[in-house]
């Protein structure tokens, strides 16, 4: 399957993403991270680095984060 990567003009965008959908195209958009969410993740990160203890293991906690309980 081949990506694409489009610049839509903001008035033409609602029709665009109309006609994409309508054609059964998969649509995946694109969302944008503040630069301070960015830096509070690498923080995190380098703390993990640090410190492999504080770490847990997926699957033992993948569970906790089930919605359908």
């Amino acid at each position: 399957m081949k990506e694409v990567t489009l610049k839509i003009p903001d008035k033409k965008f609602k029709f665009f993403m109309e006609l994409i959908k309508h054609l059964g195209f998969e649509v995946s958009e694109e969302a944008d991270v503040p630069e301070e969410h960015k830096n509070i993740v690498r923080e995190r990160m380098k703390k993990s680095y640090g410190n492999q203890e504080r770490l847990l293991e997926w699957d033992e906690v993948k569970d906790d984060f089930r919605f359908d309980k």
